[in-house]
């Protein structure tokens, strides 16, 4: 249960993964899992070299696996010129320590990697704080008497009592720093809702979804702009908005931050105010990778951080991203094994999910452009409607102008 990797890196961290096998995590979703943790450490700079699994009841509350895959991975590290071990679950101080101890690299967790690629992806002072915020709050329980380095910005005469401990003031220089951030987050997300207010009552539609789905890339194809997009995970980290006019009708298009799984909760209240745009919208675009195998596990990690943010009753579009990409392996007649999602051609998923969802789901590329009228049409509907309900005295504009084209009604 150990997978090497063979690739070549020269300034890259090489790193190797660690996950469990467990009762409620079989084989193939820890595999899974490492995957997508070998995609968070891609995009924060690493190299994987290996993926180490063990089959497990639950974390060893000491080294998180066993001693003797401990010295597996020991080995191996000492062997292969590794920097870096990353763990798929969270890490205690007490699990850490000891780990350090016994391979002697840096030792990051799945929370503490989001963490640092937020920190490199955020580019305004909004998005800055509220990584700086989560970044404090994950350390504060995991402070030890190692911890020495933390700039002093508070301190001299009169700010550390007698017999003080330092980590007791580091502690009080970090709960210090939470505090003054999170007032300065209140400062900016008053600032952001006067602006929400100033937007007037268009119709404002919200795009969510999984990280590196295609919403950024989708973004641009309605709005005709240039939101950054890369196929990296959290490529997108600043909330964007664009006024988008469908025919004669115009409404506000937002492009939110990508949710993903165990995505740790202090970072989740940390992005809140950035969230409001989710809940202030008035129709969400839940976009998914329909290419992706686990793609339906990735709708309801979405539709529970939706549910979280009190935003899982809004009116919603299912786009069905990346069709481009998909591919299906058909199942030999003398297979009597269930079928799996890589056994489904589209046609049937599309059957599928257009069955259960009527008119609430559309499937596209938005890297190649297909369908994409089909979702403007579906979007026009719904967004007329809300738009009716609030300005009725534009109605007959929708007579007259219905069979505009979007180019048109740019021009």
């Amino acid at each position: 249960m150990n997978e090497e990797i063979n690739i070549s890196t020269s300034d890259s961290e090489r790193t190797v993964l660690v996950g469990l096998i467990t009762p409620q995590q079989n084989e193939a979703k820890a595999n899974e899992y490492l995957d997508e943790l070998a995609f968070l450490a891609d995009t924060a700079g690493a190299v994987t070299v290996r993926k180490f699994l063990q089959r497990a009841d639950y974390p060893n509350s000491r080294t998180y696996v066993g001693k003797g895959k401990l010295e597996e991975i020991g080995k191996f590290v000492a062997e292969n010129d590794i920097s870096m071990v990353i763990f798929d679950d969270d890490l205690s101080t007490k699990q850490v320590s000891n780990i350090e101890r016994e391979l002697q690299v840096k030792i990051l967790d799945r929370t503490s990697l989001i963490l640092d690629i937020f920190a490199k992806r955020a580019q305004t002072a909004n998005a800055k704080a509220q990584v700086e915020l989560a970044q404090y709050q994950y350390l504060l329980p995991r402070l030890t008497r190692m911890w020495t380095h933390l700039e002093r910005q508070r301190g001299g005469i009169g700010m550390r009592g007698p017999g003080e401990t330092q980590i007791e003031t580091d502690r009080r220089i970090i709960l210090d720093k939470i505090s003054r951030l999170k007032d300065e987050l209140k400062a900016i997300d008053r600032q952001k809702s006067i602006q929400r207010k100033n937007r007037g009552k268009l119709t404002r539609v919200a795009l969510v979804g999984y990280t590196n789905v295609g919403k950024s890339t989708l973004m641009n194809l309605l709005s005709k702009s240039e939101v950054f997009a890369e196929n990296k995970l959290f490529a997108t980290l600043d909330t964007t908005v664009r006024k988008v006019i469908i025919d004669n009708l115009p409404f506000l298009l937002t492009d939110t931050v990508g949710f993903i799984r165990k995505l740790p909760t202090h970072l989740v209240e940390s992005f809140k105010s950035t969230l409001d745009e989710v809940r202030d919208a008035d129709i969400l675009l839940h976009v998914v990778d329909i290419s992706h195998p686990q793609f339906e596990e990735q709708i309801e990690v979405v539709n529970r951080t939706l549910k979280d943010l009190g935003a899982s009753d809004k009116p919603t579009i299912m786009v069905f991203n990346k069709i481009d990409a998909f591919t299906y392996t058909p199942k030999d007649e003398d297979d009597l094994t269930p079928r799996t999602r890589e056994n489904i051609p589209l046609s049937e998923l599309e059957a599928t999910w257009m069955s259960k969802l009527g008119d609430d789901c559309v499937f596209v590329s938005a890297k190649k452009g297909t369908n994409i009228d089909l979702l403007k049409q579906k979007i026009y509907e719904r967004a007329k409607e809300i738009h009716m309900l609030r300005f009725p005295y534009n109605d007959f504009l929708y007579n007259k102008y219905d069979d505009l084209t979007s180019n048109d009604a740019d021009e």
